[in-house]
């Protein structure tokens, strides 16, 4: 399945980097960045992560909430939050469910091997719960820039 702007977005329900519970639907009423990353503490994900942090004065001018979703617990997720001062919460999608949703969990390729993975996607879903914009297959180093353009 692959989503596409003007879709809804899939509703969720997930622990964050606290153990707290973030639902979609709590969310109403705001636009939200969802953006998909593979795992925690890794080197394009770590890239990632800090580009949105060493940018996030850029994202003064967004009126909404920014998460980042892996499979990882949220233990994992406290600990990369912490290590590298992460300003946004990161949401544990253990069992994928949420990734399938999305259409982000897909089969991937390395050294020869095929897995299953997340695919590093953005969603910018708009305070009416739609799908303002989507960031296929984002390079790490290219992600605050690729949002800042999907936000404006």
């Amino acid at each position: 399945m692959s989503l596409s702007v003007g879709d809804p977005a899939p509703a969720f329900d997930l622990a964050d980097d606290a153990g707290n519970r973030v639902a979609l639907a709590d969310l109403a009423g705001r636009r939200v960045v969802l953006y998909f990353y593979p795992k925690d503490d890794t080197p394009g994900c770590t890239t990632q992560a800090c580009g949105l942090r060493d940018g996030w004065e850029r994202l003064d001018d967004f009126d909404g909430v920014v998460y980042g979703i892996s499979p990882d617990p949220p233990d994992s997720h406290a600990a990369f939050r912490a290590k590298f001062a992460l300003p946004f919460g990161l949401l544990a999608d253990e069992g994928h469910a949420v990734a399938e949703a999305y259409g982000v969990w897909v089969e991937k390729s390395m050294y020869g091997k095929k897995y299953m993975g997340v695919e590093r996607t953005t969603f910018v879903i708009g305070a009416d719960g739609a799908i303002e914009a989507v960031l296929r297959k984002v390079k790490p180093a290219e992600h605050l820039d690729l949002l800042l353009g999907a936000l404006a």
